[in-house]
């Protein structure tokens, strides 16, 4: 019954990442929040899971991505290069800083990211990119800022279980990368995010002998199957459907999706 369950998330989080054109992680870590919650699992450990089991999906999930976007060659791999070893090392310890917040402190802050995403997409469907021409001007930053850079966004993508696209979308994009660059490097980025954060959440939950079955330390090994098997085929669905629909309403659809789930974050936290 558990594998029914996340299979319908990993189809529903596959569909909404490809539909929208986000990473899964915020679909999935409201979902598997409401799902361990209603298993009965320990509250202070419930967001620590879903955020650690979100980051071990994202790892299927960018590989994938990852080939669609190099056959197109949207991926800048010098860029890669440099922000790797940041967004690797930022997102291990990511994980054991949110090890060390309270289930509590963790759900109004992804609650807060969650709408300040909502209000960046409600923004970026009023306005055309200007990005999409090719000859925009790049002048990224020095080799030792963009590793810098990596683990900033590296930190956050740990504590808010996200593939961190959010992040590095915009960086690359505020220093001249076309949009379609943009998105083909950052889902690249997604693999080292995905890999050292799902590792760091294991490892610090281990640490804190985490006392729920079918887990390794805050990875939920059913809940990672599921998701990852049925994510794999509906995001290409998901992709297909985005096509038909406009983008514009798309992304507001989907930004009231996301208010509706942080103010639920929000009103958990506080309540």
């Amino acid at each position: 019954m558990e594998l029914i369950i996340f299979l319908i998330i990993g189809a529903l989080a596959g569909f909404a990442a490809g539909l929208f054109g986000v990473g899964g992680g915020t679909i999935i870590v409201p979902l598997l929040f409401i799902v361990f919650t209603q298993m009965g699992y320990p509250a202070d450990t419930i967001m620590h899971l879903a955020l650690g089991t979100s980051l071990a999906t994202i790892i299927i999930t960018s590989i994938s991505s990852l080939m669609a976007h190099n056959k197109k060659g949207a991926v800048m791999w010098p860029v890669f290069k440099n922000l790797a070893p940041g967004l690797a090392i930022g997102c291990f310890l990511g994980a054991g800083i949110a090890g060390q917040i309270s289930g509590l402190y963790l759900q109004l802050i992804v609650g807060v990211f969650l709408l300040w995403v909502a209000f960046k997409m409600f923004k970026g469907g009023k306005k055309k990119t200007n990005h999409d021409a090719g000859n925009v001007h790049i002048v990224l930053p020095s080799k030792p800022k963009q590793l810098a850079a990596g683990g900033v966004i590296g930190i956050a993508s740990a504590i808010f279980g996200i593939g961190g696209g959010s992040l590095t979308v915009p960086y690359l994009t505020r220093y001249g990368v076309v949009m379609q660059k943009a998105v083909g490097t950052s889902a690249a980025c997604g693999l080292p995010i995905a890999i050292a954060g799902a590792l760091g959440f294991m490892f610090f939950g281990m640490k804190q002998q985490v006392d729920v079955s079918n887990t390794i330390g805050f990875v939920h090994i059913y809940a990672f199957l599921g998701i990852s098997i049925m994510s794999f085929f509906t995001a290409k669905i998901g992709a297909k459907v985005a096509h038909i629909l406009s983008p514009q309403l798309l992304k507001k659809c989907f930004a009231v999706l996301l208010t509706i789930v942080g103010c639920y974050f929000l009103y958990k936290g506080l309540v």
